[in-house]
C-alpha cells in the first residue's frame, strides 16, 4: 500500500508545472529572508542588553549550542546537517555584526 501511496504522489508531483514549484519555493525564499530580518531586529536587542549587562558580543558556548542545535534539527528533518550548520554560522556571524553594528562597533553603513 506504502509503495501506491508513493507513486501516487509521484504522479501528482509530476504533474505539478515546474513555473508552479518555482513559485512555491520563491514564496518560501521570501518568508525566510523576512524571518532573518526579524533575527536581526532581535540581535539588536540583545546587543542593548548585552551592554547594559556588561558582556561582550562574541560568545562562543552560545554559538556552539546554536549551531549544534541546528545541525540536531537538520538530521531529525533528514536534510544535510553540515549545510544547515553553515547556514546557521553565516547567521550567528550576522547577528554579532548587528550587534557590532548597534554598539558602534560595526562595518555596516
Amino acid at each position: 500500500m506504502s509503495n501506491n501511496i508513493n507513486l501516487t504522489a509521484a504522479r501528482v508531483l509530476s504533474d505539478m508545472p515546474i513555473d508552479t514549484l518555482r513559485n512555491e519555493i520563491t514564496q518560501i525564499d521570501h518568508e525566510i529572508v523576512k524571518l532573518i530580518a526579524h533575527r536581526q531586529k532581535l540581535a539588536g536587542r540583545i546587543a542593548q542588553a548585552k551592554h547594559v549587562a556588561g558582556v561582550p558580543i562574541h560568545d562562543e558556548t552560545r554559538r556552539k549550542t546554536v549551531l549544534e542545535d541546528a545541525f540536531n534539527t537538520a538530521v531529525e528533518e533528514k536534510i544535510n546537517p553540515v549545510f544547515v550548520q553553515q547556514i546557521f554560522a553565516i547567521l550567528v556571524e550576522m547577528s554579532e555584526e548587528k550587534q557590532r553594528e548597534c554598539s558602534g562597533e560595526g562595518n555596516l553603513p
